[in-house]
């Protein structure tokens, strides 16, 4: 829409459309800020990151090595980044001692700035098993159903669960292996519902898809569809499986990814890419994320990891669905979040250029509403004093 503007009231948004109509609705003498030739969108979502991990070459040690005061620290600072890419809405996906659920409450009432997070607390893994220092170990049935209560217990928005092995972890399982039974996974869901929870299931490997298909999670993770000899196998039954239960699937492909095709080559990389073509053109409820934290994938990202599905041909507008409304809806936001439209929460975005007409647009943020709140972000300043 050409001179379109956003009417917000606190942290909602009280009438989105033509300027006209919505001046129309504005009290006299309100607050106005104009951005003629910028885009006014909906606030990003990123499906998929971990705030305790900074970005480096080894994030596990600076987690295990780092107090609390300190790694909370430094994951406002990873907060404020996302904020700064106009990301209003972010998902934690595994954090140590519930450091994110105090990170969401100080974003919350607004003592730092941020998104609004969702938080995992710690994940669910196996003995020694991928991302075990984050504090989720457990074996059986009943230390399964009592992790998952005493994460809720914590604040935990979301239940994760490490069904594979990770290439995180040194000396854990391989990121192809499954780390739990069927009825494990089976526990994990069944309790987290109970308790009015939602489940993110970490699945790699072709034998842990199928099984978190099976035990009825709410989201997977990755998805890559990895073998024991370090090939990928889609499945197609079980991607019908995916499509017929409408299980969104977040690749949380990494911000660096053009690096990897380059380092392998442009065969080994359409290979490798081949599975998640595969799931664009089938209809798969792809969302967006960018597992930021782990190395080198960096918490002002995501437009890197949009690119990506530019790459496999998913047009524009579709992936900046994947980014707001149907991040949306699969975080369980749908009617909140995702969209400019009379009583959302007040995320909004203003960004130089047209992102239809190229994503790069999206790094020009000009300036980013997180729940009402005024941010503007610091490459903004910088391009003002030039």
């Amino acid at each position: 829409m050409q001179d379109g503007a956003v009417l917000v009231a606190g942290d909602v948004i009280v009438a989105a459309g033509a300027r006209k109509d919505v001046l129309a609705r504005a009290e006299p003498g309100c607050r106005t800020l104009e951005f003629p030739d910028s885009t006014l969108m909906p606030g990003l979502i990123d499906c998929h990151v971990h705030l305790a991990f900074d970005a480096g070459p080894d994030p596990v040690t600076t987690v295990t090595e780092s107090n609390d005061a300190t790694l909370l620290l430094g994951m406002a600072g990873r907060a404020r980044q996302l904020l700064d890419a106009g990301v209003t809405t972010a998902r934690d996906l595994g954090d140590r001692g519930g450091l994110a659920v105090r990170l969401r409450e100080a974003i919350a009432e607004g003592i730092v700035a941020g998104p609004r997070l969702l938080t995992a607390t710690a994940p669910l893994t196996s003995r020694t098993g991928h991302c075990w220092f984050l504090g989720g170990e457990v074996e059986g049935e009943a230390e399964i159903r009592e992790k998952v209560r005493r994460n809720a217990e914590e604040g935990a928005d979301v239940i994760k669960v490490m069904a594979t092995g990770g290439g995180l972890t040194r000396g854990g399982p391989a990121i192809w292996q499954t780390q739990f039974t069927a009825e494990e996974l089976a526990a994990v869901v069944d309790e987290a519902h109970r308790l009015g929870l939602p489940v993110a299931a970490h699945a790699h490997g072709v034998q842990g898809i199928a099984a978190v298909i099976a035990a009825g999670v709410d989201t997977i993770e990755h998805c890559s569809w990895m073998t024991e000899d370090g090939t990928s196998d889609l499945r197609e039954g079980l991607l019908a499986q995916i499509i017929a239960k409408e299980i969104p699937v977040c690749p949380a492909n990494h911000p660096n990814w053009r690096s990897f095709a380059d380092r392998v080559g442009p065969e080994k990389a359409a290979e490798l890419f081949a599975p998640m073509r595969r799931m664009v053109e089938s209809g798969v409820r792809l969302v967006a994320g960018t597992d930021a934290g782990i190395p080198r994938a960096v918490f002002g990202g995501l437009v890197s990891s949009l690119e990506f599905f530019e790459y496999l041909g998913v047009p524009r507008e579709r992936i900046i669905d994947m980014a707001t409304s149907e991040a949306a809806a699969a975080l369980g936001l749908d009617g909140q979040a995702g969209r400019l439209a009379e009583g959302h929460r007040a995320d909004v975005l203003v960004v130089d250029g047209d992102p239809l007409a190229g994503l790069d647009a999206l790094r020009a943020v000009r300036l980013t509403v997180a729940g009402g709140r005024l941010h503007v972000p610091e490459q903004a300043v910088l391009r003002m004093a030039r």
